[in-house]
């Protein structure tokens, strides 16, 4: 994180990161999402197209929410992280853990994991 940056400032702009990549999926704009994955996820997927399938198809609740909720915010050796509460149009709800890392554009999005035991009927 940068020396000036203060721990409020980073969780912001790590929410805004995934709300704003959220958003990208939500209006299926694959292009603008793929901007807010990390140099390893973008290398890794090679094009918008390869990465919004696999968000369609793994993490469905992330491509179609019908609501969210911001939970903690931490760091861990591998940097900050955000939880985020995920309900699916089904309502069942997920807790996802989004790892962050910082570019010279702004926070990305390293990785996101689903944790188990989250997803139930509300």
């Amino acid at each position: 994180m940068l020396a000036t940056a203060t721990f409020a400032d980073v969780k912001d702009d790590v929410q805004t990161t995934i709300a704003s990549q959220l958003d990208a999926f939500s209006q299926d704009d694959f292009a603008r999402a793929f901007e807010y994955a990390s140099p390893s996820i973008r290398r890794m997927f090679r094009n918008s197209d390869n990465f919004g399938m696999m968000v369609q198809r793994g993490y469905p609740m992330v491509w179609r929410p019908a609501r969210l909720r911001f939970l903690e915010f931490e760091n861990d050796k591998r940097g900050p992280y955000q939880l985020v509460e995920i309900t699916d149009n089904n309502g069942r709800v997920h807790t996802l853990r989004y790892g962050m890392i910082e570019t010279p554009a702004g926070w990305r999005i390293r990785g996101v994991q689903v944790l188990p035991g989250t997803a139930f009927s509300s």
